[in-house]
């Protein structure tokens, strides 16, 4: 039988985070999809991405592709750090 990890306690804190309109689209509907807040999937993600490590099944990618198209997303990895807002 496998071991259930217990949790850890952790303080949270509310923030405002300026986001691009359909990456949060996007992220909003796996978080949907995964059963997840929103906070709690970006967490996940994160903890992940600090390690070095995909947050994401085959599956889940498969989900990702299907709402990028959904919501428009054309913006990859490649773009990040150079996104720019209209004056």
């Amino acid at each position: 039988m496998a071991e259930k990890r217990q949790g850890r306690t952790i303080e949270r804190v509310q923030t405002g985070v300026r986001i691009e309109k359909n990456i949060l689209k996007v992220a909003k509907g796996l978080a949907e999809y995964l059963d997840l807040s929103l906070g709690d999937f970006l967490e996940g993600v994160l903890l992940h991405a600090f390690e070095g490590k995909t947050p994401f099944s085959e599956d889940t990618l498969k989900r990702i592709r299907t709402l990028k198209d959904v919501y428009g997303l054309e913006l990859t990895a490649a773009d990040s750090h150079t996104l720019v807002e209209p004056d």
